[in-house]
């Protein structure tokens, strides 16, 4: 007989209940841990299909070609012919007017821009034999990266091929991927006027929302009286928070744009709108930093001969700006990844320039992302690819901020 009376005999119809209970716990942390193990393997094939998708966009295919801009071509404005004529030194067989349009799809025409740009840059160059590497077109470098999407006939292939052999076809980093704006050619576009537009909506967006809702947030919680009248307003914040984010974009093109008179697809209205978003996350975040502080320190100040205001702040605020830091931080970065706002106010644009301002049209990344996935050009698609594996590397850097925000001026009460 178990004379201990902390240990239960589980022979007994206590024991029994005992060890029935520690199945259901054991269960319940089996659920748990499996529950963890899916989303993280559900996590790690969505990135692995990202990556292996979209790697292959930081890189482009490169065509070695002999080129001599002739004295005609540069006088007529004609810096695709030099490409034309070196294409067809190369691979004289081909006779067919359908087999040399196909023989010129090869080399992107980027490659004009870039003579074009040479030429003036430097005179001397027209008239003499130049090595250079030249942009393959969307196509060959598809089928160069081994893409089974690629689409080129077999004479295209066996070009290709041939250029292969002599080393004049090579990969090189795509350092177009971050200068250019949008193309409507897949090897041309660029993630530069997305990434722009979303730099100025982010600024216009939080010197909007973030004195508006921290002002509002010390109101509330510091000087509002707890009446009826603030329960109702505190109750509508939260609610706003759970609002869909598309309903922001039409307040925004009913307020900004057609009452207003902003100018449409601007980074100014963009903020704005996204401002509207956030604004209540950023009031909700305050007000529970705020909350943190403990009352001591406001009493300490006011008997001190401090004012409600002073107290406010030269204290409260100042010890509650981490939390609301992180609460900002995490809003600056869900308005990032929104889309539907940005969609109704314009933003949806084609936008191959850059923007120069917050009243230039612009567009946002994940607007970009969003119309290259809609594109059946399997280089849109790649190039969507990796302009999400940006964002979610701007993502996390910003959320990294905030944690490390956190960890840098959290204060601990005890």
């Amino acid at each position: 007989m178990n004379k201990n009376p902390l240990i239960v005999d589980k022979n007994t119809a206590a024991g029994a209940l005992l060890k029935k209970r520690e199945r259901r716990e054991f269960r319940f942390r089996a659920y748990g841990i499996l529950g963890i193990v899916f989303a993280f393997g559900f996590l790690a094939i969505l990135l692995f299909n990202l990556v292996s998708s979209g790697y292959t966009a930081f890189l482009e295919t490169r065509i070695l070609l002999p080129i001599t801009i002739s004295p005609q071509a540069a006088g007529a404005d004609d810096y695709f012919k030099p490409v034309q004529e070196a294409l067809k030194k190369h691979f004289p067989e081909a006779k067919e007017r359908a087999e040399i349009i196909l023989m010129y799809a090869l080399v992107s025409r980027d490659a004009e821009i870039r003579l074009k740009k040479m030429a003036e840059a430097n005179p001397s160059i027209i008239g003499k034999p130049m090595e250079i590497w030249l942009k393959a077109s969307s196509e060959a470098d598809m089928y160069y990266k081994a893409r089974a999407s690629a689409r080129l006939n077999d004479n295209q292939i066996k070009w290709l091929a041939a250029l292969k052999k002599e080393g004049r076809v090579q990969k090189f980093f795509s350092t177009g991927f971050f200068t250019h704006g949008d193309s409507r050619a897949a090897e041309r576009s660029g993630i530069l006027s997305s990434l722009t537009g979303s730099i100025f909506t982010i600024i216009c967006c939080m010197l909007a929302a973030f004195p508006l809702g921290l002002m509002t947030a010390v109101y509330l919680e510091e000087f509002a009286a707890k009446n009826r009248f603030s329960e109702i307003l505190e109750v509508n914040i939260n609610n706003l928070a759970a609002v869909p984010s598309i309903m922001f974009g039409l307040l925004g093109l009913a307020v900004y744009i057609n009452f207003f008179g902003l100018p449409r697809s601007s980074s100014l209205v963009g903020g704005l709108t996204l401002a509207l978003l956030i604004l209540p996350i950023i009031v909700i975040t305050t007000r529970n930093s705020l909350r943190a502080v403990p009352h001591s320190i406001r009493d300490a100040a006011i008997a001190l001969g401090a004012s409600k205001m002073q107290a406010t702040l030269h204290h409260t605020i100042p010890l509650a700006m981490p939390g609301i830091m992180t609460g900002t931080i995490l809003g600056v970065s869900r308005a990032m990844g929104e889309t539907a706002p940005l969609l109704m106010i314009g933003m949806v644009a084609f936008i191959a320039d850059v923007p120069r301002n917050i009243f230039s049209p612009a567009t946002a990344l994940p607007v970009q992302v969003f119309l290259w996935s809609n594109s059946p050009e399997a280089g849109f698609i790649e190039r969507a690819s990796a302009a999400i594996m940006t964002l979610l590397i701007l993502l996390v850097m910003i959320n990294s901020l905030a944690i490390a925000l956190r960890k840098k001026f959290e204060v601990k009460w005890t």
